[in-house]
């Protein structure tokens, strides 16, 4: 039988072909400021990838559960644990909320235990009663951890698990709890002696994580993906030398290592930090005389961000972590936590936390995301995006370490500086609408209200006063904040009314009025749109008879020329009038004339907000 090509009609079209009918759509456009992108990492991603693109990346070729384990630690197929953490505060009960978990598709169990409570193994049977601990990864936040080893050790003999199949996590970060706080834990010295004892003691739980790289903490602080990596390498490698220098062997060391990311809403980008992240670590342990085994594989546990959720329209939320759980079990993490949608503004419900769950089941067993080890590879965007964020990392990561490591960068601001850079960097978009929440900074539901407006956003004190730290943050606080005292003043005084006063260019008018809304609504004012008016003289009629707090005149340029100044001079003394627009012609006229209320796409919403709050005496 002959065989037949394929496509053979098709001819092959060359990246200059394909350039070529680009140049032609743009019709002289600049190819580099319409369709390069510019991430927030500091790179530059082209608008297509061709396979002659991936010939300079050398993280191709690679297997599954092969060194350097860019393409995951799994030789076949895509199983993760699936994780809900429990902040313990009754032992009994907890135990009652954890088994109930077990039921409902949890296999991954985080007890958080109070910082000042020093685990005791009665205790921690009662926590652990009637959980199977060779089944059910068991995880440990605790000040404490060589005491709760010693407990765990005891509970596991007396219910007959075998501690050599037990796999769980303490979460012990003497540089993450330094970070975060100022401090140790308690001091430097008796943080590592602990590490060294905990590590002496791993023999009787090898499958067990002594350590845990937190690099969550630069997520939700602000900081973008390159920091994220750089900075979690260097700790780890840190880690490492010091136990190897105390004389323990570096592939044990690597093998009681875990690393916890926070997942953000960059898709792509968060598929390809995953698999850098794996490539990097493998070459750090390779360097310390680690075999190419599994040893060398970057354990991750992940879970959302929670620099993007928020307080108002709190169930987009739920989207939020859906796109980031998806882009973080494609990219082949061992462990995923997914956020309670509720979880940054309250303790969460029952229904956020089945919710929560729910959505990593779903991912499983009806979109199949255990089946297929890797499913991006091959894809000539995301392998880009890959070798970025490796070349990347890399280079911040032995910046770092010319400035003697993780520790002392830390101490001489290094670290805390650039990611506060990229903080406000992102703060700054938020206010000027580059970065979209939903339901915060754009699209706001005016109809939402929160009656409890005594919500506080406290930022810890740095507890020794000597070296800045890390704190989470939110980019959504500044405006919840604006919108609270709005809520707040709207229950002793009337709701600030934003009023439309749209005539002329269908099309102009209601473009601006619907963007009015969209701006004015993020502080919760209540809007008034209409329909539209025959002539503007009609409109400053109905609008001295509605008497808004503010009136927005929405129309297009060309009409402004002939009647904003008329609409400004007949309200002006009754009510404050804006302008939805910038007209360059015609600003400098109606400046002139006394208008100084200007909102369009270069305004920064957050400043201007503030701005009207304050002359409608909102304080």
């Amino acid at each position: 039988m002959k065989e037949e090509r394929l496509f053979k009609e098709f001819p092959p079209v060359t990246t200059t072909e394909w350039k070529k009918k680009i140049m032609a759509d743009l019709k002289g456009a600049d190819y580099h400021k319409k369709l390069v992108w510019k991430t927030p990492e500091g790179f530059e991603v082209e608008p297509f990838y061709r396979r002659e693109d991936m010939e300079s990346l050398d993280h191709l070729n690679t297997y599954p559960g092969r060194f350097p384990f860019t393409r995951g630690r799994q030789i076949k197929g895509n199983i993760w644990l699936i994780r809900q953490d429990i902040r313990v505060t009754d032992f009994e009960s907890d135990n009652k909320k954890a088994l109930d978990l077990l039921t409902k598709g949890v296999n991954s169990l985080g007890f958080f235990m109070h910082p000042d409570y020093i685990p005791k193994t009665g205790d921690i049977e009662k926590l652990l009663k009637g959980i199977d601990g060779n089944s059910t990864e068991l995880n440990f936040s605790t000040h404490y951890p060589l005491e709760m080893l010693v407990a765990l050790e005891n509970v596991a003999n007396k219910y007959g698990w075998q501690p050599a199949k037990m796999k769980g996590s303490l979460d012990f970060d003497p540089f993450g709890h330094f970070s975060r706080y100022g401090r140790f834990y308690y001091s430097k010295e008796k943080d590592f002696e602990t590490l060294k004892q905990l590590m002496e003691k791993s023999p009787v739980f090898p499958h067990f994580h002594i350590i845990t790289v937190d690099a969550a903490l630069f997520a939700n602080a602000g900081s973008g993906i390159v920091s994220q990596l750089g900075y979690a390498l260097s700790k780890g490698a840190g880690y490492l030398t010091f136990l190897t220098e105390s004389g323990i062997d570096a592939a044990q060391a690597a093998s009681h290592i875990r690393f916890q990311f926070a997942v953000g809403s960059g898709y792509f980008m968060e598929i390809a930090r995953f698999r850098a992240a794996r490539h990097l670590w493998a070459h750090v342990t390779a360097a310390y005389g680690v075999k190419e085994n599994s040893s060398s594989g970057m354990f991750i546990h992940c879970e959302n961000t929670t620099w993007n959720k928020t307080l108002y329209d709190p169930y987009v939320n739920m989207l939020r972590t859906t796109s980031e759980t998806m882009s973080s079990l494609i990219a082949g993490v061992d462990s995923m936590k997914v956020l309670p949608f509720d979880e940054v503004f309250e303790k969460p419900t029952a229904f956020a936390e089945r919710i929560a769950h729910s959505q990593q089941l779903i991912l499983k067993y009806e979109s199949y995301f255990d089946k297929v080890n890797d499913p991006a590879a091959g894809s000539y965007y995301v392998e880009e995006l890959t070798g970025k964020l490796i070349r990347e990392a890399w280079k911040l990561f032995l910046e770092t370490d010319e400035k003697g490591g993780y520790l002392k960068a830390f101490e001489q601001g290094f670290i805390q500086n650039r990611i506060h850079e990229e903080a406000n960097r992102k703060s700054l978009d938020i206010a000027q609408r580059k970065k979209i929440l939903l339901g915060t900074n754009q699209y706001p539901n005016t109809t939402e209200h929160i009656e409890n407006t005594d919500i506080s956003f406290p930022e810890e004190e740095n507890d020794t006063g000597n070296i800045e730290t890390l704190k989470p943050l939110r980019g959504a606080v500044p405006f919840e904040q604006l919108r609270l005292k709005t809520d707040r003043y709207a229950q002793k005084n009337h709701r600030p009314v934003v009023w439309m006063l749209t005539y002329g260019d269908m099309a102009m008018r209601n473009a601006r009025s619907q963007f009015a809304a969209n701006f004015f609504g993020c502080a919760g004012f209540e809007i008034v749109n209409n329909p539209g008016f025959e002539t503007f003289k009609k409109g400053i009629e109905a609008a001295k008879k509605a008497n808004p707090d503010i009136v927005v005149i929405c129309s297009s340029d060309e009409e402004y020329g002939e009647t904003a100044i008329p609409v400004f001079h007949a309200l002006k003394d009754k009510m404050i009038v804006v302008l939805a627009g910038y007209p360059e012609s015609l600003i400098d006229r109606l400046k002139q004339e006394g208008m100084e209320h200007f909102i369009h796409v270069r305004s920064n919403l957050l400043e201007e907000l503030t701005k009207y709050q304050h002359l409608l005496g909102i304080e």
